[in-house]
């Protein structure tokens, strides 16, 4: 049984279609990349998952219990946790302290989520920063703070929305470093990015989204050279490469 299984979800609004019939499939301990130009509906997929959307057909299990209907803080606690393309961290707490908000999704008691909170400040690279302002922070550091708060929920599974989007390549670097440890404690990751380097080489498999509709999945070199997947969004010159 797939962790996590996506069954002919479609979703319109008004006169757009936004998604298709999208079937997707992501295994335990697996780094799933969704790929595809802006407006192609990866962030929509996220939003349906994660329970901040509710589709107009199809399903969504984890580990084969439905989730639609269920509100996202529900989805959470089972153990699904996602970031947002544009960060929002509570500006004047401290970094651990935003970081305790998710912890708390476990344990209520504040000595246990600042505990939990510290040490998944060490995994993610930001315990030197522990105690400054969210606010102050720069953006590379603010997209790990992200990354960071999403991690202190527990999850099984991660979805991960662009969160090397602006980053100097040595921030992809250890963001790409920081992705695969997780991945290597036993949490399977989905993640939409536009670093195709980063994407290419972090992920087991690759699955394209164009229009809402799902145009190529498969492992990343095979996804590289699909005429379809150059044609629409990654172009020749990628190929190129």
């Amino acid at each position: 049984m797939a962790a996590l299984e996506v069954r002919g979800v479609s979703k319109r609004f008004g006169g757009l279609r936004a998604l298709s019939e999208i079937d997707l499939r992501l295994g335990d301990a697996e780094i799933l990349g969704l790929i595809g130009p802006n407006g192609a509906g990866k962030t929509t997929l996220f939003s349906v998952i994660s329970g901040f959307l509710r589709p107009d057909a199809g399903s969504v299990h984890l580990d084969g219990r439905e989730l639609l209907g269920l509100r996202p803080h529900l989805i959470c606690r089972l153990g699904l946790a996602r970031t947002f393309q544009i960060v929002q961290p509570f500006p004047h707490l401290s970094v651990v302290d935003n970081v305790m908000i998710g912890a708390f999704n476990r344990s209520s008691d504040s000595r246990r989520a600042r505990r939990q909170a510290l040490e998944v400040l060490a995994r993610t690279g930001l315990a030197h920063v522990a105690d400054r302002a969210a606010q102050v922070l720069p953006i590379g550091l603010r997209k790990r703070l992200e990354l960071a708060r999403a991690l202190a929920t527990g999850p099984r599974i991660l979805l991960l929305d662009e969160v090397m989007a602006g980053l100097n390549p040595a921030e992809v670097e250890e963001t790409v470093a920081i992705i695969r440890a997780i991945r290597e404690s036993g949490i399977a990751i989905l993640v939409i990015e536009h670093v195709m380097a980063a994407v290419m080489e972090l992920s087991d498999r690759i699955a394209v989204l164009h229009h809402g509709e799902l145009i190529a999945e498969g492992p990343p070199a095979e996804v590289a050279r699909d005429p379809k997947v150059v044609g629409a969004y990654l172009g020749e010159p990628f190929l190129a490469a």
